[in-house]
């Protein structure tokens, strides 16, 4: 059976879902500013084994809006779980999806397994850029948010016909290589726009992209860690994407930070931890296949564990 999209309504709010495949279920959610579509080799990759629900997250690609607040987005999710009779579905989430996977398994002690992709919020305070000198750290944090906040300002311009069209030949190129679906790859750039008046634009919003960010430097995934109850993995990455790497200093110094916290709560039995050799925060699309492998296992031996 292919892919069915769905729509579930979550208050004023309409989410949008893919569904396919067979068997226990799965949520997939996509990282910030990304959709449902960024996860589709991945998601193909899991079909075989689960019933695998990939979830446009509230402002992002078809879903709608509403103020991002962790309880708001995991209250969307219940939701759909319960839309779609969902019995404790097992959660893999990229980047910002992984914060909402993790933050899904602390609230949700049956939860089959929950896998965070590296899920990790970017990097907002000196303290967190262990081995930089204070000044530093300082520096190199208003280099990074001055390019954030020049990305902020690109989404809240139209975008003319002629920079779709090369944005959508951008994404083939892309997708060509790291040998993947071309039209997938177009496919989430497209469910990204929304046309409003006459004019295009890319979501999700720059009130949104703000909006995740602030939620993001507010949140505390160590008391997460501390808490869940459920079987709980994190895939981390180990090298810098090529746009991060005039950053190079920053997140290696970040990544020396994560790997510290994580030290502190090692001793919950249902978190473990999985630094992937040579993998970049784009693991999702460098090496989906292998992520498929990886999350299949690791709930194959969660279910067998806990009988």
């Amino acid at each position: 059976m292919p892919p069915r999209e769905e729509l579930i309504a979550v208050g004023a709010t309409k989410m949008h879902v893919v569904i396919g495949g067979q068997g226990d279920p799965l949520v997939v959610l996509h990282g910030a500013g990304g959709n449902l579509a960024h996860m589709t080799t991945l998601a193909r990759a899991l079909a075989p084994a689960y019933r695998v629900v990939a979830v446009d997250l509230r402002g992002h690609g078809r879903s709608g809006d509403g103020p991002w607040q962790w309880d708001a987005v995991l209250a969307d999710l219940d939701t759909v779980a319960t839309d779609l009779r969902l019995d404790s579905p097992a959660v893999v989430g990229m980047s910002l999806g992984g914060m909402v996977a993790t933050m899904w398994a602390a609230a949700h002690p049956a939860c089959r397994g929950a896998v965070s992709l590296d899920g990790n919020p970017t990097p907002s305070r000196p303290d967190q850029l262990v081995g930089l000198d204070p000044a530093t750290a300082a520096a190199e944090l208003a280099r990074l948010r001055e390019t954030f906040d020049g990305m902020a300002a690109m989404l809240a311009a139209p975008i003319s016909k002629d920079q779709i069209s090369a944005a959508r030949s951008g994404q083939r190129a892309m997708a060509e290589q790291y040998g993947d679906d071309e039209d997938a790859w177009v496919e989430g750039f497209d469910r990204g726009l929304e046309t409003r008046g006459d004019a295009t634009f890319l979501r999700p919003s720059p009130d949104t992209t703000n909006a995740v960010r602030m939620a993001m430097n507010q949140l505390d995934l160590m008391t997460a860690y501390r808490a869940t109850r459920c079987p709980l993995l994190l895939v981390l990455a180990t090298k810098d994407m090529p746009e991060q790497q005039r950053f190079h200093n920053l997140y290696t110094a970040y990544r020396r930070h994560v790997a510290r916290q994580l030290d502190s709560v090692a001793d919950n039995p249902n978190l473990r931890v999985m630094p992937l050799s040579g993998a970049s925060h784009a693991m999702v699309a460098e090496r989906p296949r292998e992520l498929a492998e990886i999350v299949m296992r690791f709930l194959a031996e969660a279910r067998s564990a806990t009988g």
